[in-house]
């Protein structure tokens, strides 16, 4: 059996890119390679990374095109690739025609809906390609049961057509420390002993809800450490402690992670976070939330100010000489083996029905 994976690109990100370098690893450890090595169409492939060596590289290129146009001509394009390819089952991490299995991480009309922009010209056409690749599916992976729930409400979607599939998180990477390491780590951060601090790990502030935690937690004693990009014009309790690369240790450094998204179809922050022992305080909308067990998290109305102070007062409160969070915070199989092998079985059965 032959499978192929679709994505944007292979590269460093964020998102459904870094799922489909999770999907060529763990291909790999379950003897995908050498001959068998999965073909991988995407627009951007970064040679230099060693998982390329893990796979049949495929670049469609779209770059000539305006950026409007580029995922259909992409999932035009992918069809005679795949054909070329001798492609069995396809997995499409992308919004793309003909995946035999098809990942929903996000749907449009879902982000537009929670986000409460009006749908453009643009948008239509990727909700289009989005009814095409939901239709066309054998099976469609979501990757959180809040996806699964907007796949039946707002696709008409059928239940049977659909499995829910947590994303993995690399366990050895996620993991907490001890307090004497935990301490240094502090202290490489630059938090004091008594400060709570808030861990804000973002690269678009005004979408996992900046704005909103500087207006219900403004002059609290706590710090909002933000980790991605430079906010623009930090509140008085607003702390930039820059990129982190090892987002791990400013997990295992923070008190709490936050954020406060409109818009979250899982949300792998959270479980990276408590898999380091750091409990999260999030908005109920974020899908990863059903993941995590109860002493893990800290819940509040989406959207309300007052609603998230009293939460963070309440956790702050509720922590205070507490131990960190144990290891069974998170309420499944992490592990990519465990992912791939699901996904492989799915595989299977559909190419047994051809």
């Amino acid at each position: 059996m032959r499978i192929g994976i679709s994505a944007n690109a292979l590269k460093h990100s964020g998102g459904l890119e870094r799922y489909a370098m999770d999907l060529v690893r763990g291909l790999a450890a379950a003897g995908f390679d050498g001959k068998q090595k999965p073909a991988f169409f995407a627009r951007k492939i970064d040679l230099s990374l060693p998982e390329s060596r893990l796979i049949e590289p495929h670049r469609i290129k779209v770059s000539f095109l305006p950026g409007k146009l580029r995922d259909a001509y992409f999932s035009w394009a992918l069809k005679r690739a795949r054909k070329k390819a001798k492609v069995d089952v396809l997995i499409g991490c992308n919004r793309v025609e003909g995946s035999e299995i098809a990942i929903c991480g996000g749907t449009h009309i879902g982000f537009l809906r929670a986000t409460g922009r009006r749908e453009k010209r643009s948008d239509t056409r990727q909700i289009a390609l989005e009814r095409r690749q939901y239709a066309g599916a054998k099976v469609i992976v979501a990757h959180s049961d809040m996806m699964s729930d907007e796949l039946r409400a707002l696709y008409g979607v059928d239940v049977r057509k659909i499995r829910v599939l947590y994303p993995p998180v690399d366990g050895a990477r996620f993991s907490p420390v001890d307090a004497a390491a935990r301490a240094r780590l502090r202290e490489q951060f630059g938090f004091k002993p008594d400060e709570t601090v808030l861990l804000f790990p973002s690269s678009s502030h005004v979408r996992k809800g900046l704005p909103l935690i500087e207006k219900a937690l403004a002059g609290m004693n706590v710090v909002v450490a933000v980790a991605g990009r430079a906010p623009d014009k930090p509140a008085a309790n607003v702390r930039y402690v820059g990129y982190a690369k090892n987002i791990e240790d400013a997990y295992r450094a923070a008190d709490f992670t936050i954020l406060a998204s409109s818009y979250e179809p899982f949300g792998l922050v959270g479980i990276e976070s408590v898999m380091c022992g750091t409990p999260v305080i999030f908005p109920a909308c974020i899908g990863c939330c059903d993941a995590i067990a109860d002493h893990a998290k800290h819940v509040f109305r989406s959207g309300d100010a007052d609603d998230l102070r009293r939460t963070v007062l309440d956790a702050i409160e509720t922590r205070r000489g507490a131990p960190r969070v144990s290891g069974d915070a998170v309420r499944y199989d992490t592990s990519v083996d465990s992912h791939v092998r699901a996904l492989l079985d799915l595989a299977s059965d559909i190419n047994q029905k051809r």
